[in-house]
């Protein structure tokens, strides 16, 4: 691992010189900031390079928030993030999970954890590979644009199966020294959404800050959310050369979770709780410090540093029993039964170096972008410990310790490189490669049914290279075909160490996952009329982990196990249309006339062992929107249509539910109804107003043996907002 250091530091030092003998004219780089979108409505994509990025021969998604009509005050996913093709949500936001999951490819959605998760391009989960779920998103009124880069973003950003998803804030303008906007929120179920920013340009200084305070009672009773969230950043240009940037990041919040259903309690009442004494708070702080240097015409040096402070705790009655096992006093003591208190600190720091430079080979501009990324994380597990038999909010322990006590510890480096090969004015070649270095400690007890402790003290490393290559053809002046191969690895991470509850058991025996994502398409765009993204992929996922249906022989009672289930092998296609009816015309109206449609089929199956031929959990065949925009002068309005295929919540893929086991049974197809509109105002007002899941549907995105539930999640019935803004 080593000798790669010395490496990459002399060639940020040399300023790309092994390539300054090949160069014979200079080439102003681009700034590090994406201006141009393939398309300023609907979903675009990122050109060939970026920054210190490439993109050529990857397939990417970019969507630009203001263009659309979506409900941004609650961070609605159909709407920000659903034209996205496949794109597949886990919806439990309204539940105890501080945000909604998302999924590609027929992977797991919950939490994001196949994914690699950004703000401005740095880590903003909890750990890169032990604790990778996103508890924290910044707030959507704050976010410019939602960039998407599929698997094959594995060599520069890391080996996640699932690809990037990066939410990009916005800047102060720079043609204003102040501009202050206001947002108000109201809506159904006590919804209060009160957003301020502030931001300009004060002479080399760009400056934007926000502030966002959420309550709401929730659809469900006892699931009442307050939250506050902020962001501030500034960005210095202090010489023609060098720009330095400081970014602050923080999340407040307090959670009461509703509990999980049985199939018989969903079917006779979605709405119904079975739990009022839950609770969770994740208060996150990430800091970061961000530094873009010039070294030459042809080379720019990017560097990030972020921190991350940050904690997860909960007070809850426990699964004991499952979901229909009532919560209330007991008779004999006049109490509730004692609640159950779990702890999680999080200490991380993320560096990422990054070098572009722009070199001539065979006569033609060719760009190579390389760096390394050196991460580490710590993180303090306590969980089972002897809660209150109170009501509130209240992490305190009572007559005892905790039941399991774990520090982990993770070390990353990984080294990378990149390079665009263009063969003529209309072909390139995108070759590259990633080394990882990782370390992983564990070392703390757990007390075993007799009573005594089991220690554990675990160190290990593993090391592998990542190799990939794409490639993409210029067909005419605005479409291109791609096509691109990369290899994808997983580690086994924390949640796979330690269950929950008592109602899942964890194979002693798992082993890290690996595999490979590869694409195949054409996109681009005709005229202004029409856009389009068609294409095939095809994953492998060796070593899968995921969650079997057991039942104990010696108690009879069902429980979920976590192992190594099988190999699994996800192909299908992905396509994205829009078109512009009357730009086709070539009409001209103050009219305006859209419509999109999104559509993803994912065949995900395993292909080895017991489960060979059964489908993968949380992996829908189908998946589809269709959107339709009207405008007229300062008015539009977007009505769009989800269909999510079923899926289901283990291996065994069981149909109908068994002895309401909280796992077994399928996750039923559901079609959603989404309206949204938006009126601009011509002096500097907007409202938007609209309604979610129009026809009221009753559905839920997934099960749980634990964590928010155990059981049952439901999604949220038909609600209504409106928000009015001003900007000054």
């Amino acid at each position: 691992m080593r000798p790669f250091l010395p490496f990459l530091l002399l060639l940020v030092a040399a300023g790309g010189s092994v390539f300054a003998q090949q160069q014979p004219t200079a080439q102003r780089l681009d700034e590090v900031r994406v201006v141009g979108l393939k398309s300023k409505n609907g979903l675009g994509n990122l050109g060939q390079v970026s920054g210190a990025v490439v993109y050529a021969g990857k397939k990417t998604e970019v969507l630009v928030l203001d263009s659309l009509d979506a409900n941004t005050a609650l961070n609605n996913p159909r709407q920000i993030l659903g034209r996205i093709p496949g794109a597949n949500f886990s919806e439990t936001e309204g539940a105890g999970f501080p945000s909604n999951g998302l999924g590609l490819r027929g992977l797991n959605p919950v939490q994001s954890v196949e994914m690699n998760v950004r703000q401005n391009g740095y880590n903003i989960t909890g750990d890169l590979y032990g604790y990778p779920e996103t508890y924290y998103q910044p707030a959507m009124e704050a976010v410019e644009r939602v960039e998407v880069t599929r698997g094959a973003a594995s060599l520069q950003f890391g080996p996640q199966f699932g690809g990037v998803v990066n939410y990009v804030m916005r800047r102060g303008p720079e043609d204003q020294k102040f501009a202050l906007e206001l947002r108000q929120t109201g809506g159904s179920f006590g919804l209060a959404n009160t957003f301020t920013s502030v931001g300009g340009q004060v002479g080399k200084l760009n400056y934007y800050a926000y502030g966002q305070y959420r309550h709401q009672e929730g659809w469900r009773p006892n699931s009442a959310l307050s939250q506050v969230s902020a962001f501030g950043g500034l960005q210095y240009q202090a010489t023609d050369k060098l720009k330095i940037g400081l970014e602050y990041s923080l999340l407040r919040n307090k959670i009461q979770m509703p509990g999980g259903l049985t199939d018989s309690l969903f079917s006779a009442n979605p709405r119904q709780s079975t739990r009022a004494r839950n609770w969770l708070d994740s208060p996150w702080n990430i800091l970061t410090l961000t530094a873009d240097y010039r070294l030459s015409d042809r080379t720019l040096v990017t560097f990030k540093t972020a921190g991350n402070l940050s904690a997860r705790r909960l007070v809850w009655r426990n699964e004991d029993g499952g979901a229909a096992a009532p919560d209330t006093i007991d008779r004999a003591t006049g109490q509730y039964a004692p609640r159950e208190v779990e702890n999680e600190r999080f200490r991380s720091l993320t560096n990422e170096l990054r070098v572009r430079t722009d070199y001539r080979l065979f006569g033609l501009n060719n760009t190579v972008a390389y760096g390394v990324r050196y991460f580490t994380g710590y993180m303090h597990r306590q969980g089972g410990g002897p809660g209150s038999t109170g009501a509130d909010f209240d992490l305190g322990l009572y007559g005892g310790g905790y039941e399991y006590d774990f520090e982990f510890r993770t070390q990353n480096v990984a080294p990378f490189a990149e390079t665009v090969l263009r063969l003529g004015d209309k072909l390139s070649l995108t070759p590259g490669v990633r080394y990882e270095f990782l370390n992983s400690k564990a070392a703390g007890y757990k007390v075993q049914d007799d009573g005594l402790a089991q220690t554990t003290h675990e160190s290990r490393n593993r090391s592998f290279l990542l190799f990939g290559a794409g490639a993409q053809y210029e067909a005419t002046a605005t479409t291109a075909f791609y096509a691109n191969v990369s290899q994808a690895y997983r580690p086994v991470d924390y949640s796979a160490l330690e269950p929950f509850g008592v109602t899942s058991k964890i194979d002693p025996h798992l082993k890290d996952s690996n595999g490979y994502n590869a694409d195949l398409g054409y996109r681009g765009a005709l005229g202004e009329w029409l856009n389009f993204d068609v294409g095939g992929f095809f994953l492998r996922y060796n070593r899968r982990i995921g969650t079997v249906a057991l039942t104990d022989p010696t108690t009879g009672n069902d429980y979920a196990f976590r192992t190594n289930v099988a190999d699994s092998e996800h192909k299908g296609a992905e396509t994205y249309v829009e078109i512009s009816p009357l730009k086709l015309l070539k009409i001209a109206s103050r009219h305006r006339l859209s419509a999109f449609n999104s559509w993803a089929y994912v065949d995900a199956r395993y292909v080895s062992g017991e489960f060979s031929g059964k489908r993968v959990e949380y992996a829908p065949k189908t998946i589809e929107r269709v959107g339709l925009t009207y405008g007229y002068g300062p008015a539009s309005i977007t009505g769009q249509y989800s269909y999510t295929g079923n899926s289901f919540g283990e291996a065994n893929n069981f149909v109908a539910p068994s002895n309401d086991d909280p796992l077994r049974g399928l996750v039923p197809a559901y079609s959603v109804w989404d309206v949204s509109g938006t009126y601009r105002f011509p002096n500097r007002l907007e409202i938007k107003a609209g309604v979610n899941n129009l026809t009221d549907a009753r559905y839920f995105t997934r099960r749980t043996d634990e964590y928010p539930g155990p059981g049952i999640i439901p999604s949220l019935g038909r609600s209504f907002y409106a928000t009015l803004s001003a900007k000054f």
